[in-house]
């Protein structure tokens, strides 16, 4: 089944351009106040433990994710691809990670598929030989391309996983975007089965509902990205890209599953599922609440964009800031090492 629209190699470049400058110019999170403050994890607060019984320069955060070592429970999500800057921006990403033992997703290839030659804005294995690296493509391309052109994207990069990421808010808004949404679970299923490597499913900023995770799951895939809102809300991404912005885009800027919910929702559905939390990621202290709550990995993506228009050294010390963060809550509720966050006593504040 093919796409209601068919983007040109050229017109993608263009949209990935548009989004870079958008994301480092213009105001596109979601709203936080004004009963908004369920899209971060301001909500969620973990229990001092005045006695913490534990040394913190042994605090170990070091974990493993399908079967990766990570120094560190974060994954760089997502986020550029298929132009000259975003070849330069995962090359700094990529290097911070290597440096700092922790993985990294590159944003959509689709611009690979209409334009082969792009391949070289995703390759980063030069400087960043050992990181566990996903490849992406979005689940509307799963309809227009066979699975071993999907695979092949992958592979080129020398990927150990493939991201398939689901983004019908972010469609509907695009004046040129995919809508036709029918047999993208056939299609994940069957890249599922057919791909060598392991299949993630991320969202981009509106949520993964426990129900969704269930349907995945079934339908083979290895891992979920929660991705919710509160971070990066791509419908206003797109309302910015029109000249006068998007009346269809409006009722929607606050639309989506907190990201809190959402692992709470996919771990009570699921409870063995890898799980990665993103969608508001920006601290130490919520990649530790995230972990608390039931993720694997925290994902983060937008606070390392402007450090990475400087340099690698830029987004690693971003990086090591959100890690030494993460240590010391992990020192202040009293465990030792990333499995044990599991026990640290949750609430939610006005409860």
């Amino acid at each position: 089944m093919a796409p209601e629209t068919n983007f040109s190699g050229k017109q993608t470049k263009a949209r990935k351009a548009d989004h870079i400058r958008i994301c480092l110019t213009k105001d596109v999170n979601f709203k936080k106040g004004a009963g908004f403050d369920q899209f971060t994890f301001d909500a969620v607060s973990l229990q001092h433990n005045a006695l913490p019984e534990v040394k913190r320069a042994e605090i170990d955060t070091s974990t493993s994710f399908l079967n990766k070592p990570f120094r560190a429970p974060l994954l760089i999500s997502p986020m550029v691809g298929g132009t000259e800057e975003a070849e330069r921006l995962n090359k700094h990403l990529a290097t911070a990670a290597e440096r700092l033992g922790l993985g990294m997703g590159v944003g959509s290839q689709r611009a690979m598929l209409k334009d082969p030659s792009l391949v070289k804005t995703y390759l980063i294995r030069d400087v960043a030989p050992s990181i566990f690296l996903a490849g992406n493509i979005g689940g509307a391309q799963l309809l227009e391309s066979t699975p071993k052109e999907i695979i092949n994207l992958a592979t080129q990069i020398e990927a150990d996983a493939l991201y398939v990421h689901l983004n019908p808010a972010q469609e509907l808004a695009q004046p040129e975007g995919d809508t036709d949404w029918r047999q993208v679970t056939e299609r994940i299923r069957v890249l599922a089965k057919a791909a060598p490597f392991p299949i993630l499913i991320k969202e981009v900023g509106n949520g993964i509902s426990g129900a969704v995770a269930s349907r995945l799951v079934k339908n083979g895939v290895a891992a979920i990205d929660v991705a919710g809102a509160g971070g990066t809300n791509w419908v206003k991404v797109e309302h910015h890209r029109q000249s006068e912005g998007s009346a269809r885009a409006k009722p929607f800027f606050e639309w989506g599953v907190p990201t809190s919910d959402c692992i709470i929702q996919v771990r009570q559905a699921e409870p063995l599922i890898p799980l990665i939390a993103s969608g508001g990621i920006r601290t130490g202290s919520d990649v530790a609440k995230a972990i608390a709550l039931g993720a694997n990995l925290a994902g983060i993506a937008k606070p390392l964009l402007q450090p990475a228009t400087e340099s690698a050294d830029a987004v690693q010390k971003t990086l090591e800031t959100i890690i030494e963060e993460l240590k010391d809550v992990m020192f202040l509720v009293g465990v030792k090492c990333i499995a044990d966050l599991g026990s640290a006593t949750i609430s939610e504040k006005g409860k």
